[in-house]
């Protein structure tokens, strides 16, 4: 057991619980706090939003540890509120709640919004406030209760916020545990020196939340595959969405790959590590990107090796290994995201074919990834598939 202190809502307070706690599961067990409500608990639904020293942050899957001796601001402590009493209006007359489960979430991170959004401008309103989520009310009171604070407030003068608090790149609460402390500092020395980043961004150290196999075979020789699979421009074109920024630098590259889910288009920028054995014909890619608009994250991990299939053919097995963040983790369900691969996979032999095949006129980057297409295309064959076995057994 861990004595945790916080100043919760201006008050100091402590408690001794474990080293796993979840900040929510401490202000609600231990303070009696309830007005944080627990969803997902999976950092995606957003109720659980509170704000640690100004900033909101998913309680659900913040440590109470991590946040020692920080600020923490749950719905509780906005009675005094000026804006959040002013938001609370917006959202009645507007009809923005109706079982008010996703509500102190929604007004939490509707409050950061209005603090630091430069016009009440809808589009970016939904972008902003797509990490709540709403079972009930469709979201149009909400956005009409956050666009028409923001309109007031910009009417009466009152300028946006850059950063709503934001001073420093980390966790929330990172600012003051001593167990903490350095990643803050880590943090805030990548922020300012963002070519540093790309070579010391950890990305050896973690492990993939899921992994599976995939191969396909190349009808090519292995040592004109391998070649190719040096050019990792070629090889980033032949991958849906996918480009490469800037040249490698010691096995090291930055890159980018986009994705469609719906109506949300995250565009993952990161940088990947590029590991190559000529001896046996194989290698590791490790990868690691951040979506902006959506605060989503990824890691992957990719090895891969090359084998003489017979006949100038090339068998290619890849290993793959990743791990999802923020609210497109919902995502990430491992047996839909093997199937969904494994067509990628599919899509990504057909393009390296062409490319080989191409006699050294370069096709078009390959087709924008849409994940909600692939989503419905394996649905459709999963239910066949089990129609053809009810089928089966009836016959």
């Amino acid at each position: 057991m861990t004595v945790v202190s916080l100043t919760v809502n201006g008050t100091p307070v402590s408690a001794d619980v474990e080293a796993r706690t979840s900040l929510a599961d401490y202000v609600r067990d231990a303070h009696n706090l309830t007005g944080t409500h627990l969803g997902c608990e999976h950092g995606v639904c957003g109720a659980c939003t509170v704000l640690v020293d100004g900033v909101p942050a998913r309680s659900c899957i913040t440590y109470a540890v991590a946040c020692a001796n920080a600020e923490v601001t749950t719905i509780e402590g906005f009675d005094n509120d000026e804006l959040m009493r002013e938001l609370r209006a917006a959202f009645s007359r507007e009809h923005a709640l109706q079982c008010g489960f996703c509500t102190p979430g929604m007004l939490i991170a509707g409050r950061d919004l209005v603090l630091r959004a430069p016009d009440a401008d809808e589009h970016a309103i939904r972008v902003a406030m797509s990490g709540n989520l709403c079972r009930c009310t469709g979201y149009v009171g909400i956005v009409r209760a956050i666009q028409g604070v923001i309109a007031a407030r910009r009417a009466r003068g009152v300028a946006p916020l850059p950063g709503a608090g934001r001073t420093a790149l980390g966790p929330a609460g990172s600012g003051h545990g001593d167990a903490v402390a350095p990643v803050r500092e880590a943090s805030a020395a990548r922020a300012a020196q963002p070519q540093a980043a790309a070579a010391s961004a950890g990305l050896a150290d973690w492990k993939p939340q899921t992994t599976f196999t995939q191969s396909f075979t190349v009808h090519h020789p292995v040592q004109e595959v391998w070649r190719f699979f040096a050019d990792v421009p070629a090889v980033a074109a032949c991958l849906p969405g996918a480009a490469v920024e800037g040249d490698a630098v010691d096995g090291t590259v930055r890159g980018r790959i986009k994705v469609k889910v719906g109506p949300i288009s995250p565009e993952f920028h990161g940088v990947a590590e590029i590991e190559r054995d000529e001896a046996t014909y194989s290698g590791t890619i490790r990868g690691s990107g951040q979506d902006v608009r959506s605060n989503s994250g990824t890691r992957g991990l990719i090895d891969y090796r090359l084998t003489d299939g017979g006949n100038s053919t090339t068998r290619v097995d890849l290993s793959i290994g990743y791990r999802l963040t923020g609210p497109l983790a919902q995502f990430g369900r491992s047996d839909l995201m093997q199937e969904i691969a494994g067509r990628l996979v599919a899509v990504f032999a057909r393009n390296v074919e062409a490319r080989l095949g191409a006699g050294g006129a370069p096709p078009p980057p390959a087709a924008e990834l849409g994940a909600v297409e692939l989503f419905f295309s394996v649905l459709a064959s999963r239910i066949r598939t089990r129609l053809r076995r009810l089928f089966k057994r009836s016959g």
